[in-house]
């Protein structure tokens, strides 16, 4: 089945790929243009890249950082959210919550086109790798994964790090959704880059191509584009852009570059995902009764 716009139920979805800089307010100025030419190119939903406010604070630890998470509701927030109402747009929003005193999150506020907030996601998995100091500032979610429903159906929001577990894409996919976002911040260490760079990336595609197929949803997911320095000296992150979206056979449907401010558009069929189920069923198949050992650690 096709899953142009020519389908009455497609749906036009965009990712704002962008470079973010070091003016807050300036990107904040960035991604409601985005919105608005996302709304100009017929889209009916937009999802921002992981923590675009600021640049990406956790390449060190510092605890002077922590002075740039806000709370939920927020000045900027309401920003987004006015902007989702004026353009009748769904939009995904990350932020660097902050919950409590000494309780910060990286979350994603989901606003309805009414400019209603939907609800919002924690994220679950936390890194901690040279130059990703995640562990040091977010306090791991404690919502679950969750689907929110909006203008455009049922969606499922996760971030970053949750990419590389299926757990998480199966429970998106459990809750009901027929797309799974991840707002996003990867890249290459420069170190690194020549001789595992094309590797890395290529199994990040992979991996969430994979939980397109065996969920038989879509997948979109949005990354930030550019270097960005490590403040105490270090050679920093080139973070690679090349966001997409695969639709539930694992086929990318919209691919952006590695190095270029990019509004990705696609257009999506929620019948497309019940047709691919009806042919792969795998969710009909499933064995939930022998996946007790799935709450284990190990062994």
């Amino acid at each position: 089945m096709s899953h142009t716009k020519t389908d009455p139920d497609a749906v036009r979805i965009a990712l704002a790929q962008m470079r973010v800089q070091p003016d807050a307010a300036a990107n904040l100025q960035a991604a409601v243009r985005m919105l608005e030419q996302a709304a100009v190119q017929g889209a009916r939903l937009v999802c921002l890249p992981e923590l675009f406010r600021t640049p990406y604070f956790c390449q060190t630890q510092e605890a002077a950082n922590f002075s740039l998470a806000e709370p939920i509701p927020s000045p900027a927030l309401d920003v987004i959210a006015a902007a989702a109402r004026r353009l009748t747009l769904v939009v995904i929003c990350p932020v660097f919550e902050r919950r409590a005193p000494g309780v910060y999150h990286n979350t994603a506020v989901v606003f309805d086109a009414d400019g209603a907030q939907c609800g919002l996601y924690r994220k679950l998995h936390i890194p901690d790798d040279p130059h990703f100091n995640e562990k040091f500032y977010f306090t791991p979610g404690d919502l679950g994964v969750r689907a929110f429903d909006t203008a455009v159906g049922r969606i499922a929001v996760l971030i970053c790090w949750d990419q590389w577990f299926p757990e998480a894409a199966r429970l998106a996919a459990l809750q009901g959704a027929f797309i799974t976002f991840y707002p996003t911040a990867i890249g290459w260490l420069p170190a690194e880059k020549t001789l595992h760079g094309e590797t890395q990336r290529e199994a990040w595609r992979t991996v969430q191509r994979g939980h397109a197929i065996a969920n038989g949803m879509y997948v979109a997911t949005v990354n930030r584009v550019g270097f960005e320095p490590a403040p105490d000296g270090r050679a920093g992150i080139e973070f690679w852009g090349s966001s997409f979206v695969a639709d539930p056979l694992g086929t990318l449907i919209a691919d952006a570059p590695d190095d270029a401010d990019v509004l990705l558009c696609a257009d999506i069929s929620p019948v497309r995902v019940e047709r691919v189920r009806q042919e792969w069923p795998f969710l009909r198949d499933r064995r939930g009764d022998a996946y007790a050992d799935l709450t284990r650690t190990f062994g």
